[in-house]
């Protein structure tokens, strides 16, 4: 096949303008990571803007793992993380999967109420006081349970669940199968995709959980590690002059920055390519 000149030329610019959205996006990461690794005597020395240090410090990141509001902030969102996303993706299970059968009675009028959640909810106040009222001020149930299951996640997983061939469950209700085993032993294996998916948004929201512990949680112990990160951008450089000798706080708050984010990051990849497919499909079938 000839490509003449002007395709090559479109080829040349899109891959041009490709490279500089790239560089724009990893930017801001390279700048943080090089941040909280080069000794701050190095960027003084460079006008505070560094990109590729000539040295590298790991001090701050050994100063926020030697803390103790650190590692246990860590600890609860990890908990909230994976915990929570297991509770998030069996209670999605539970409601999408009746949903995506269409001989459900009333179906069409839950789904009316279910997408109305997206559009309305109860309100800041009222949800604080059923949230006190079942006792879950103070605790990481707080953190999962209120948002246990999410509207947008349980369409695209309805969704996909709608795309599966009606012969399976024929099959197996005529092998005499309940409604919960067809969805754990057929439902499920063939719906990696959609669960991946669900699971990555769910997780991530978890691992982010910030506003919820701001109303929620006024023990300490249990604050989860966007609170940390929070306080540790906000600390401003007249904080106490010890900390400030040991590790300068601009390191501190670029390295709580990457220590919250590397999760996410590491996870991604792994599953990107679930993620993808699973979108895509959920947002066309059906």
């Amino acid at each position: 096949m000839v490509i003449n000149r002007g395709e090559q030329v479109s080829a040349a610019a899109i891959n041009l303008i490709l490279l500089l959205v790239g560089f724009v996006s990893l930017f801001p990461l390279l700048f943080v990571v090089s941040m909280s690794l080069t000794p701050y005597s190095e960027v003084i020395k460079n006008g505070g803007f560094l990109v590729i240090p000539k040295s590298v410090t790991f001090e701050a990141y050994k100063y926020l793992f030697q803390t103790k509001e650190l590692p246990q902030s860590m600890l609860v969102s990890l908990f909230t993380a994976t915990v929570g996303t297991a509770v998030n993706l069996l209670l999605t299970m539970l409601g999408a999967y009746p949903l995506s059968r269409r001989l459900l009675p009333g179906r069409k009028v839950i789904l009316l109420m279910i997408v109305f959640t997206m559009l309305f909810n109860g309100g800041l106040v009222p949800t604080y006081l059923l949230i006190q009222s079942l006792g879950m001020l103070n605790t990481v149930w707080a953190l999962i349970i209120p948002s246990a299951v999410a509207t947008y996640n349980l369409l695209i997983m309805k969704t996909f669940f709608e795309g599966l061939p009606e012969e399976l469950f024929e099959s197996a209700r005529i092998d005499g199968a309940g409604e919960l085993r067809i969805l754990f032993r057929v439902v499920v294996p063939l719906s990696v995709p959609s669960l991946m998916t669900v699971g990555l948004f769910y997780a991530v929201s978890n691992w982010n959980s910030f506003f919820a512990a701001v109303l929620y949680i006024t023990d300490s112990h249990l604050n989860p590690l966007q609170i940390v990160v929070r306080k540790l951008l906000l600390l401003s450089n007249s904080v106490d002059n010890m900390t400030d000798i040991v590790v300068p706080t601009p390191t501190l708050q670029m390295a709580s920055v990457i220590i919250a984010s590397l999760p996410v990051l590491v996870v991604y990849p792994v599953i990107q390519k679930y993620f993808s497919k699973g979108v895509l499909i959920g947002a066309i079938k059906g």
